[in-house]
């Protein structure tokens, strides 16, 4: 057993598989953000820092013992909610208000939601009895639902979806009963309509190409058709790197950031996607292997949500590029070109790194 040095920080506490694994993504995703920027070394340096700086951020994390997380919770959340409100106000963007300027930092703040959501919630049930009566569950629901509306109505319905599923995956670790999930589900679903009439144009327009994208193949649909012939064409083994014809060309849409995977696909057929994915399953595995070994209900309940937002990112973006899924503007995890995104990432996984580090010295 490992002894802490002095002070609330101890050295190190990196997990070195789950370091392995994200190093390796992020080297593909350097690669392929290469070849989708039309081999602009800028972009790859500009994501280069980006990702350093997560990795710093990441770093510091793991060496911060869980239960000092879980005292600062509940101002982390204040602070990402009021930041959240501040863009109805200050927020900036070509269609939305999702940024917040600084001057020197331009971030958005609904992607601290994903880190503060599940961490908030796992606070909440940290010292009450699991699995949650129902007085709990309807609590752990607020503290979801309010973000969640917030981050809607910037409008990012995308972002405000998973930030409210990162919280039902910490009810649902706790052990939440059949029929309160049931009755969950079952208010969702009597919302749909509602949900309906208060979308925004081009949401609504979003859904109904991807019920029907040849319906305007040269306006709304012209991006999930112009995804799925680049997968397609990709065949077993692709193109090979900076080979593929749909980026080159500069048909696919957006292919540095949301549609990345396509060029992926492209250029390295079936055989590159399923190992692809294979690396991202080796990483969500190794967290939750993590959260199973975490003592403490906070840790445990924190690590295995963070870790299974984790998978749905994948999952939300390959569904999106294949056309199995609406476009929702959801990037690939530390593969897509981003900066707040990838930041928020890798602190989740440097939390990950100390609940599984500091794992002997629960509080």
């Amino acid at each position: 057993m490992r002894r802490l040095l002095p002070g609330w920080i101890s050295w190190p506490q990196l997990d070195v598989p789950l370091l392995l694994g994200l190093l390796a993504l992020i080297t593909v995703g350097l690669f392929v953000l290469y070849s989708a920027s039309g081999g602009n070394l800028d972009t790859v340096y500009r994501q280069a820092a980006r990702i350093a700086f997560g990795l710093l951020v990441l770093l510091l994390f793991s060496q911060v013992p869980p239960h000092v997380f879980r005292i600062w919770t509940p101002w982390l959340y204040v602070l990402a909610l009021a930041l959240v409100f501040a863009t109805w106000v200050f927020g900036t963007g070509r269609s939305t208000s999702r940024w917040l300027d600084l001057g020197l930092l331009r971030f958005q703040p609904s992607e601290l939601m994903k880190l503060a959501v599940p961490m908030m919630v796992a606070w909440y049930l940290h010292p009450r009895r699991l699995p949650p009566e129902l007085r709990a569950a309807l609590a752990a629901c607020a503290i979801l639902v309010m973000p969640a509306l917030l981050i809607a109505r910037q409008p990012d319905l995308g972002t405000a979806l998973l930030v409210a599923a990162s919280g039902l995956f910490v009810l649902f670790l706790a052990g939440l009963s059949r029929n309160l999930i049931l009755g969950l589900v079952g208010l969702a679903a009597a919302a749909a309509p509602a949900l309906w009439i208060v979308m925004h144009d081009y949401q609504r327009q979003r859904v109904l190409t991807f019920l029907d994208p040849e319906s305007d193949p040269l306006g709304s649909g012209w991006n999930i058709i112009q995804s799925k012939i680049a997968v397609g064409s990709g065949g077993l083994l692709g193109k090979g790197w900076m080979n593929g014809t749909q980026s080159r060309l500069e048909f696919i849409p957006e292919r540095h950031t949301d549609f990345i995977l396509a060029v992926f696909s492209e250029e390295f057929g079936l055989v590159g996607v399923l190992l692809l994915f294979a690396l991202y399953l080796f990483i969500v595995g190794r967290g939750l292997y993590i959260a199973s070994l975490a003592p403490g209900t906070y840790g445990r309940l924190l690590a295995g949500s963070l870790s299974l937002t984790f998978f749905v990112y994948v999952l939300v973006n390959a569904g999106m590029v294949s056309g199995l899924l609406p476009v929702v503007g959801v990037p690939l995890p530390l593969v897509s070109f981003g900066g707040t995104s990838i930041v928020t990432l890798l602190a989740g996984f440097g939390i990950l790194m100390s609940i599984h580090g500091h794992r002997y010295f629960i509080r």
